[in-house]
């Protein structure tokens, strides 16, 4: 069976604080931060990947103004490098795009390396570093950007 992605379901929570928790032990966002994002419906629209009947990933969008804004994006570690954060970034580029943003804005770690490939190959260039932005360690924080270009006039014409 092939992997999908589809809306991020209140059922889904459950699957997606455990992966939530895996990826990052020291601060996940609790089952209540994910009803508090599913309440902000339709500003924030978040998808998950499966594959199997099992969650592989997630991903979710600001949708305020010109630009979106990345919220967040996940795979699970066993299902890294198949593809699925791949196609997590096309469904939020295409998302954006249809909402009528013109770019695309995200943070992240800067030693974090498996996202800083997923978003250099998606066409995203630094903007702004956030000197010592995570704490305890001190690790900076760099803010991409993606202009959405011509998706972004296939977005308006939908």
């Amino acid at each position: 069976m092939s992997a999908v992605t589809r809306p991020l379901r209140w059922q889904d929570l459950s699957a997606v604080a455990s992966l939530e928790q895996l990826l990052h032990p020291d601060d996940p966002w609790s089952v209540a931060t994910w009803w508090a994002e599913l309440a902000e419906r339709p500003r924030r629209d978040y998808v998950v990947r499966v594959e199997s009947e099992q969650l592989v990933g997630y991903a979710g969008l600001d949708l305020a103004g010109d630009s979106a804004d990345v919220m967040t994006v996940a795979v699970d570690p066993q299902r890294q490098g198949q593809g699925h954060g791949d196609a997590l970034m096309e469904h939020l580029h295409s998302r954006a795009a249809r909402a009528g943003c013109d770019s695309v804005l995200l943070e992240v770690r800067e030693d974090n390396r498996a996202a800083r490939g997923l978003y250099d190959r998606h066409g995203y260039v630094l903007v702004h570093r956030r000197r010592g932005y995570y704490q305890p360690s001190g690790v900076d924080a760099l803010v991409l950007r993606r202009s959405l270009g011509a998706e972004a006039q296939e977005g308006h014409d939908v």
